[in-house]
């Protein structure tokens, strides 16, 4: 999967207050969270991002609460990947949990808000388009990249008996 997009930089320690504010969980829906991720500490995020966008951090992104309203505002707001030195362990859990890929990068202070990134997400490579610039992280399992490539977790497990239960089906056919 190549995902290409304009980055959105934001320093150490992002937490999923300020990824979504605490004021605003009353709901499950998506979409709503969208409109206001990132908004205690980016005002303009919401305007600013376009679909396909990546998210660009430094180290400990996503501490904080287990909540999984953090990733899911981000996915929702059109984020394509999160890229960061380091993540908090359960928002990395939770962000593939719904099927949002993200990357630990070393030093990436070079990449700058605005610059086009395209990312190879099997290979772990990063290109930044603008600052003529590689990158490599560490490539997702397979296993993790058919939990992404499901649009996560509950999709991939919902689709694992069906593709059991249509082969049993088919096999049984061929038997008749």
């Amino acid at each position: 999967m190549i995902l290409k997009g304009k980055a959105h930089k934001y320093l150490d320690n992002v937490n999923t207050d300020e990824i979504i504010p605490a004021r605003y969980l009353n709901t499950a829906d998506p979409y709503e969270l969208a409109k206001h991720c990132m908004e205690d500490i980016d005002g303009d995020f919401v305007k600013n991002v376009a679909d396909g966008d990546i998210i660009v951090a430094g180290k400990n992104f996503g501490c904080g609460s287990s909540r999984e309203h953090a990733p899911i505002s981000i996915k929702a707001a059109g984020v394509s990947c999160v890229i960061a030195e380091s993540f908090a362990r359960i928002f990395f859990r939770n962000a593939i949990n719904i099927g949002l890929p993200i990357l630990e990068v070393k030093d990436i202070s070079k990449i700058k808000t605005g610059d086009i990134l395209e990312i190879d997400i099997k290979e772990g490579k990063i290109k930044n388009l603008t600052g003529h610039k590689s990158y490599s992280s560490k490539p997702f399992p397979d296993f993790l990249l058919k939990i992404i490539n499901s649009d996560g977790l509950l999709n991939y497990i919902k689709n694992i008996p069906n593709s059991r239960d249509k082969k049993i089906v088919s096999d049984r056919r061929e038997s008749l």
